[in-house]
């Protein structure tokens, strides 16, 4: 008997395997084909391959990565490209960004924002992104109201491959990464690990990173079906970087950094050394993927993500009984701003496809469970101390969501697309915040906020392709709950009614393609309703209120072009020119004492704040010869503006930022050595590209006092890597 089924087995083995080679693709994408537009999509979107984000500087986070692409401005807090780092695309912010791993979001459900350093190194472990410009197709989370991020980590190869990074530079940086992977083993089965490590004390002071990550699947696929069991972790300690330095002291050491600034008895100027940031999140997504016959493949796919971690802070002369403490004295104190949370979600998907259709049908449910507390460490009159904490506060989410989705080619030529999608959101929002005993409140005096959402999203367009051409228009129409902070700050302000937004999307565009050249245009109208903006209004506590603006848009066109016309040049470039305007905005000045009173202000037609007219990229690559790559590019980032009020001094001047990079590849052994040296901002252009602006009024003189405050970036830095692959 044991013979007779090993011999089975035997039999079996083979064709399990040669039934996979022929279903590796299509199985392995299917989990995040999902979300992502085809070719014939009409959607706008640029794709970026796994060989390109290898080629990106070692020390760029993925936002920083993706900084070349079409409409896409970056920052980061510390100055480099570790820690903590932005990325608007179109002028919208992360939180209206929808970023999903695998098919599933990465915004946090309360926030919506996705924290870039809490997941170093993804670039080494990703297999592609595309990045949906507008509403985009439909995907599971908060939905994209700007742009969304599609990001894949299935990398099931034939054979074993590996690779092992090492890079260091500037500012103290190191970074290692470790790939390897099993490729497709007898049976189906497959296994890939990925590590990374990166340090970097960063440009400004205290902008230190420490940073780790470990990514592992384990797969099988054996004809018709697929299973893949996916972890990815990333922890950080990290100096706290985002007061950033207001512009007084910027003009005096721009690498200042004045997180965690005290005196000490004697009147000297310290620093607390545990200023931090500090987080580590665990993700855990198992996915089965079975195909009925070559028109139908059914997809299911479960995540849980654990996420906790906190900020330490050191502060001056502050009010005891703020903290918990039944003292009314004044001292120094640490204290700790802590968070944990879980998030699940499930997700099934069912496609056809055939010569003419494709139809997919999404199923989405989520559920999200996180806490806020707040805990003093050690106050200066005191000692270390052992207190309960001095606020808490909790959210739970509910989502359900479901769409379906259609692309028909009644001709060969055309294309006519229609998504349909409804989500259901349930919120619910309880406890104190961290300034609850500041102002006057007291236990019974507590947020209770369960508000339930519902929305229908659809979209529709056309694609007409001929030759090497390609034309498409689509229009789509979206919504977007309000945030955790919106909430929680409108409720402690004024109480005005906040609600959702709304944003009808228009895109049209046009591309060639050729052997040796490559050409695109798309014009885009975004309009919004209802979009929430900070006005000026200050809660209680001095947080901006963010408050519903009836009218706004972001309008454009987007040119690209890509020309090779010896296989030894490439030339690239890309242009934004757009209008992103609010029809009529008015601020609200806070008087400055404090006593909740403003001063409104009306501006008309204005800017949206943080939302350049004029964006732009060229790249020159040169493979003079064999194995040499050299690359030059360059980044240009009109003005913008820090609020919404237009005003030429509260503004982030344009700048023009250039990167190089040279490499060489050799064969070596069994695989590949290649060693590639990196510069950023090339000459040394001493820019800052975001920032921060106050303000108040004073009753006594009449007038409108206001400041601002910036994130200086690096000047010339470089970095070296070695990196060895088969």
């Amino acid at each position: 008997m044991k013979k007779t089924l090993l011999l089975a087995a035997l039999c079996v083995l083979p064709l399990c395997v040669k039934a996979q080679e022929e279903k590796t693709e299509r199985l392995d994408s299917a989990v995040v084909s999902v979300s992502r537009a085809g070719k014939q999509t009409p959607v706008t979107f640029t794709s970026v391959s796994k060989d390109q984000l290898q080629q990106a500087n070692p020390m760029a986070s993925l936002p920083m990565a993706l900084d070349l692409l079409p409409s896409v401005v970056t920052y980061n807090e510390g100055g480099t490209g570790l820690g903590n780092s932005a990325m608007t695309i179109r002028g919208s912010k992360g939180s209206q960004i929808n970023v999903t791993l695998n098919g599933i979001t990465l915004n946090d459900a309360e926030s919506q924002e996705v924290f870039w350093v809490n997941i170093p190194a993804l670039t080494a472990m990703l297999s592609g992104v595309q990045v949906q410009r507008g509403l985009g197709t439909s995907a599971n989370g908060a939905g994209a109201f700007g742009a969304s991020v599609n990001m894949n980590t299935a990398m099931v190869g034939a054979v074993p491959t590996g690779s092992l990074d090492l890079s260091a530079g500037s500012y103290g940086t190191f970074i290692g990464s470790l790939y390897t992977s099993t490729g497709l083993l007898p049976g189906g089965w497959y296994f890939n690990v990925a590590a990374n490590l990166g340090r970097t004390d960063g440009y400004i002071r205290n902008a230190f990173v420490r940073s780790s990550s470990l990514f592992a699947v384990l797969g099988w696929m054996c004809g018709p079906r697929s299973l893949r069991l996916t972890y990815l972790m990333g922890k950080q300690k990290s100096g706290i970087t985002w007061d950033g330095i207001d512009l007084e002291q910027y003009a005096i050491d721009r690498r200042y950094n004045g997180a965690g600034e005290y005196k000490d008895d004697d009147g000297n100027i310290c620093y607390y050394p545990n200023q931090t940031d500090n987080y580590a999140q665990h993700h855990l997504q198992l996915n089965y993927t079975r195909a009925f016959g070559d028109r139908w493949t059914w997809t299911n796919t479960f995540d849980y993500t654990r996420g906790d971690g906190y900020d330490e802070y050191y502060k001056t002369n502050k009010k005891l009984k703020n903290y918990g403490f039944s003292d009314h004295s004044r001292s120094d104190i640490t204290y700790r701003k802590k968070m944990d949370n879980d998030f699940f979600v499930l997700n099934s998907n069912l496609r056809y496809r055939s010569a003419q259709l494709d139809v997919t049908l999404g199923l989405n449910g989520s559920y999200y469970r996180g806490a806020h507390r707040g805990q003093v460490l050690w106050v200066r009159t005191k000692g270390d101390v052992t207190s309960p904490d001095w606020y808490a506060n909790y959210g739970r989410k509910l989502e359900g969501s479901a769409f379906l989705r259609a692309e028909y080619r009644p001709w060969p030529w055309l294309t006519a697309y229609a998504d349909l999608q409804y989500r259901s959101i349930g919120y619910h929002f309880t406890g104190v915040d961290d300034d609850w005993i500041e102002y006057g409140r007291n236990a019974a005096d507590r947020f209770d906020y369960h508000p339930r959402w519902r929305f229908f999203n659809p979209r529709a367009g056309l694609t007409a392709s001929w030759g090497g051409h390609k034309l498409y228009f689509s229009a789509a129409l979206g919504h977007r709950e309000p945030g955790r902070s919106d909430i929680k700050e409108n409720i402690k302000g004024n109480g005005l009614e906040i609600r959702p937004e709304r944003m009808l999307d228009l895109e049209a565009g046009y591309q060639f393609s050729a052997d040796n050249l490559v050409l695109s245009a798309n014009v885009y109208a975004m309009e919004y309703r209802d979009m929430l903006l900070e006005t000026g209004r200050l809660s209680d506590s001095g947080y901006a209120i963010k408050e519903n603006v009836p009218r706004a848009w972001r309008r454009g066109i987007e040119l690209a072009a890509g020309w090779q016309p010896w296989k030894w040049l490439r030339l690239d470039g890309n242009t934004t020119l757009s209008r992103n305007q609010i029809a009529d905005y008015t601020s609200y000045v806070p008087y400055d004492d404090y006593s909740g009173a403003t001063l409104p202000v009306s501006y008309g037609c204005t800017t949206m704040l943080m939302s350049p007219s004029v964006t732009g990229m060229v790249r020159l690559e040169l493979f003079p010869w064999k194995g040499g790559t050299l690359s030059l590019n360059g980044k240009y980032v009109g003005k913008q503006y820090l609020d919404n009020s237009m005003r030429e001094d509260l503004a982030v001047p344009a700048y023009f930022v250039s990167g190089a990079s040279v490499s060489q590849k050799w064969g070596l052994g069994l695989g590949n050595l290649e060693i590639a040296l990196y510069a950023n901002n090339l000459f040394n252009r001493m820019y800052y590209a975001a920032g921060w602006r106050w303000e108040a009024y004073s009753a006594d003189s009449g007038q409108v006092y206001y400041g601002m405050g910036v994130y200086p970036q690096a000047p010339l830095n470089v970095m070296l890597k070695m990196r060895y692959s088969f």
